[in-house]
């Protein structure tokens, strides 16, 4: 038996998350450990646990439509013309925690560069 994923637990409905997207593949909703005013996770609702797990199966239009999903949200939100900035964390080490394959989009402040 695999691992609970909170993430496909949110996509089957056993754990309530208001959706701001759904569609056939992917689902959108906000993070509930927000690190900006504006915090969206964007999933694909099959289970890859990362980035790399996603490219090694050659999911090349499931990867383009989680952009293209975020790149929309993004401009529906007021102030998107600031900007926004959109991270994948990939393993222990680069952040992650949640290991179902994700997009943060983040945005209503300011973003220093490089990340920390």
């Amino acid at each position: 038996m695999s691992e609970p994923c909170i993430f496909c637990d949110i996509i089957a409905g056993k754990t309530p998350a208001r959706l701001l997207h759904e569609d056939e593949h992917v689902a959108a909703f906000a993070d509930i450990r927000p690190v900006a005013p504006s915090h969206i996770l964007i999933v694909p609702k099959k289970h890859y646990p990362t980035l790399l797990d996603a490219a090694s199966a050659g999911e090349r239009d499931l990867l383009g439509r989680l952009l293209e999903v975020a790149a929309r949200i993004a401009a529906e939100h007021p102030g998107a013309d600031r900007g926004f900035r959109i991270t994948i964390n990939n393993g222990a080490s680069a952040g992650q925690t949640v290991y179902h394959l994700h997009l943060h989009l983040l945005s209503g402040r300011h973003f220093a560069w490089p990340p920390g």
